[in-house]
């Protein structure tokens, strides 16, 4: 929970999880701007650095988006007391993991809770099996924590390392709609090796080659998959180690958030550009109250009319200009 001096109110995870208009979103974000603007030191000085006026800031198009390569080299935090848990991002060994600091595991169990059912329903009535093995190989993996959770709200499922045949008899042996929940090369693997013919099962991948296995535009990955499983479509979960919420495709790589998420698109040239519906990704992420709720990412995406957005890769280094070529300045 965090305190917001500037209007004298609490912003708690409760009140962000229960948005339900365009309005209360706007309210919100402005609220939790303000706050974070003050006590989040690496924002702070971000927005320094740009010449921007917290106070000045009456829209939410107006907030400025924290380059998300400084979760790498800063403690991106919000917070007064100690994190109860510190998140890492997955590297290939030539890169610096990115570090997310949760004051509360509390709120982050209701934020992918909630964003599952907003999506999926009850975990209850479903069984989730997590092919993670990159994922599990090491700590800090703020998805093998929500998974595992999940799995125990199920009361059914579990996770799998590289035992597939294991996989396969307890998934064709488990009556209830199940979950296939896996990085990209796992399934890959999985549908290439066994080809299993999955029924009443859903088959989401989170993504990452993470080295395995060459890469592959997200349409011909679905299409292995599809074949291999016999399925008719893969759904996607889109998170990363820097948010505490998800969002989710049912097929098609077109995700939808949760109401207390936002996606945006801005011009790779001019990061206060939104104008453009291709461009790199921006999200704001209202659940993540201990650290910085707006992020700008190196993603490259589209957005559509409805809120929903695809994402088509990752921006060249090259490429990534404007505000944040400042990072070098902190």
């Amino acid at each position: 929970m965090a305190y917001n001096k500037v209007s004298g109110a609490m912003i708690s995870i409760d009140n962000i999880l229960s948005i339900s208009s365009q309005e209360e979103f706007d309210s919100r974000a402005l609220e939790l701007f303000r706050y974070q603007s003050e006590h989040c030191a690496p924002y702070r000085q971000y927005i320094a650095l740009l010449g921007i006026d917290p106070k000045e800031v009456e829209r939410v198009e107006d907030i400025p988006f924290l380059p998300i390569r400084l979760f790498k080299s800063t403690d991106v935090y919000s917070r007064e007391e100690a994190p109860e848990i510190i998140f890492t991002s997955s590297n290939t060994g030539s890169t610096v993991a990115s570090r997310h600091m949760m004051a509360s595991l509390e709120e982050y169990r209701k934020t992918f809770t909630a964003a599952f059912r907003t999506f999926y329903g009850e975990p209850s009535k479903w069984s989730i099996y997590g092919l993670l093995p990159s994922y599990l190989e090491r700590e800090g993996s703020s998805l093998v924590y929500m998974v595992d959770t999940l799995i125990k709200e199920c009361g059914s499922g579990g996770f799998y390392l590289n035992d597939y045949e294991r996989l396969i008899d307890d998934m064709e042996r488990d009556p209830k709609p199940k979950i296939l929940l896996g990085v990209s090369y796992a399934l890959w693997d999985l549908a290439e090796i066994h080809a299993p013919k999955l029924s009443n099962t859903i088959v989401m991948e989170t993504g990452g080659m993470k080295g395995r296995r060459r890469e592959l535009a997200k349409s011909e990955l679905h299409a292995i998959l599809c074949e291999g499983f016999g399925i008719d479509k893969v759904h996607s979960e889109y998170g990363m180690a820097e948010l505490t919420s998800q969002a989710y495709s049912s097929g098609d790589g077109i995700f939808r958030t949760p109401q207390w998420m936002r996606v945006m698109v801005r011009d790779v040239n001019d990061p206060f550009d939104h104008t453009p519906l291709r461009g790199g990704i921006d999200i704001i992420d209202l659940a993540n109250l201990s650290s910085c709720a707006f992020i700008q990412t190196e993603d490259m995406g589209r957005t559509f009319e409805d809120g929903s957005f695809s994402i088509e890769g990752r921006i060249a280094g090259s490429d990534i200009r404007g505000c944040n070529l400042l990072v070098h300045n902190m």
